[in-house]
């Protein structure tokens, strides 16, 4: 088999970063992006920030405790989204294979690249048309798979990268406090000191059926982890995945509210859907189908967001923009693609932590008693 090469890339402190574009004067000054001052959670937290303990999901008020002096800015809504998608096209134009993880962050993978360049200069020229094209700093760590990689940039931070020799692996996380892994958190984290281990090479000093009486199945996998094993592929769900529902009328329908209304239900089933997989999207789609079979659809890019609302909001525009009035439709079908990782970054709204809330009960009432349960008035047909 080939010597696998899997490169990520992160972001550095991303949505900090972009605001640091919009207003150069919040450069390497403690900036928190998300909310006001008054109210909401920290969405973001500049490195100068950091130092004082402040992170992301933070209350708000307690990450000024903590900072009094933090700068706070709500978000400048629209230029994520933008930066995210040219960092994405830069990739997909270079890249033989990748991943969109979230928002600002990207899986390569580059196995069997090694016949035709040096993946590792390659990798770095990748990165140094990023930053010459976006002017945002960008880390990345070059593996052998997608686990180390992760943690080499997160070590490689901020605005810098780290190859990771294959073979390696377990020298360089040996050195690692063991809460470098992805997975260990709080809880985790005082387990495993209570065993005595407090660097990833000490986990060795354990058999995987030891760890795995003390920590359950989860410690198998960190044995597996700490010896720098993981065969996790990339995959271009980017591109390929879709969420999308489609209605065929039994009765053709030229009603304008009832086909409104029918197209807010199956926005916000498509939406509930998204969220029951933890992503965001950053396309919506229509389509339109007339007795005659003749079909249309058109699709716009949105704002990278999971509520109902925007959703609804972009689908009824381009209903408007394709629907020839007067005409019976035979199917109406809506689909949301350019799909990436649920993150609470993903929109970064004053109320954010407010309307995040409110869309968890709603979908726990429809989780319980089927989509139907909960509906925006619109969405219920007179009659019904």
């Amino acid at each position: 088999m080939p010597q696998r090469y899997i490169a990520h890339f992160d972001l550095d402190s991303f949505f900090v970063s972009v605001e640091v574009l919009q207003n150069p004067a919040l450069k390497d000054k403690p900036v928190i992006v998300g909310g006001s001052r008054e109210r909401g959670v920290v969405a973001a937290a500049s490195y100068a920030v950091r130092k004082f303990g402040v992170h992301s999901a933070m209350p708000m008020a307690k990450a000024l405790q903590l900072c009094p002096n933090a700068i706070v800015v709500k978000g400048t809504r629209g230029a994520y989204s933008h930066y995210s998608r040219l960092v994405t096209d830069i990739i997909a134009a270079k890249a033989p294979l990748f991943q969109k993880a979230s928002i600002d962050e990207f899986y390569i993978d580059l196995t069997g690249m090694d016949k035709f360049f040096d993946v590792y200069q390659w990798t770095i020229a990748l990165r140094q048309e990023i930053i010459d094209t976006t002017k945002l700093p960008i880390s990345f760590g070059l593996a052998s798979n997608k686990l180390v990689a992760k943690i080499a940039t997160d070590e490689a931070k901020p605005n810098g990268y780290l190859f990771i020799q294959p073979g390696m692996e377990k020298v360089f996380l040996g050195q690692l406090a063991v809460n470098k892994i992805p997975g260990v958190g709080k809880q985790t984290f005082a387990a495993l000191k209570a065993l005595n281990i407090h660097y990833i090479k000490d986990i060795l000093n354990y058999s995987p059926e030891a760890l795995e009486e003390q920590l359950g199945k989860w410690g198998a996998e960190l044995w597996q982890k700490a010896n720098g094993q993981h065969d996790g592929e990339v995959i271009n769900e980017h591109e390929a995945k879709s969420i999308s529902t489609e209605n065929t009328f039994h009765e053709f329908s030229a009603d304008i509210n009832f086909l409104l209304s029918e197209l807010v239900r199956m926005t916000e089933k498509v939406a509930h859907e998204l969220r029951q997989d933890e992503k965001l999207a950053g396309c919506i789609a229509v389509k339109i189908r007339y007795p005659d079979f003749e079909t249309t659809s058109r699709q716009a890019s949105i704002d990278y967001t999971f509520k109902d609302d925007e959703f609804i909001e972009a689908a009824r525009q381009l209903f408007h923009q394709l629907y020839r009035r007067g005409q019976p439709v035979r199917l109406l079908g809506v689909r949301l693609s350019d799909l990436t990782s649920h993150a609470m970054q993903g929109s970064l709204f004053e109320d954010f932590d407010k309307k995040a809330n409110l869309y968890k009960a709603i979908d726990a009432v429809k989780n319980k008693y089927g989509n139907p349960a909960l509906q925006k008035g619109r969405a219920i047909r007179k009659g019904k």
